[in-house]
């Protein structure tokens, strides 16, 4: 069962992508915060070079991550079942999937998160 507060951490930070906030969701986010570019591959590293990835795949992409269920494994990272789902920008389907985010929590932060597909 996850903690309390990385429940509502997590689930605050998909509803402020989802809402396309950048400033609060990179609240729920380490400073020096690993992230993966899946867009475009490879990886991202702090605040910044996230802000400048989502802003270029907002312009092409319109996609919405809802969380369905969140775990902690043995290792102690939060397991979060993801429905994916993505839309170009005049509104084509592109992906509509189930995958997990994986996290590492950093003092109450989200320090790096991976993707597993299904």
């Amino acid at each position: 069962m996850p903690h309390p507060d990385h429940r509502l951490l997590l689930i605050t930070a998909y509803a402020a992508f989802n809402a396309r906030a950048i400033d609060e969701t990179l609240a729920t986010m380490h400073p020096e915060v690993d992230w993966p570019a899946s867009w475009e591959g490879g990886r991202v590293t702090g605040h910044e070079a996230i802000r400048t990835y989502w802003l270029r795949q907002w312009e092409q992409l319109n996609p919405r991550v809802e969380p369905l269920h969140i775990v902690v494994d043995q290792e102690g990272q939060v397991i979060v079942d993801i429905h994916q789902v993505v839309h170009d920008k005049t509104g084509v389907l592109l992906v509509d999937e189930q995958i997990q985010h994986v996290y590492q929590l950093d003092d109450g932060l989200i320090r790096r998160m991976d993707i597993r597909r299904q």
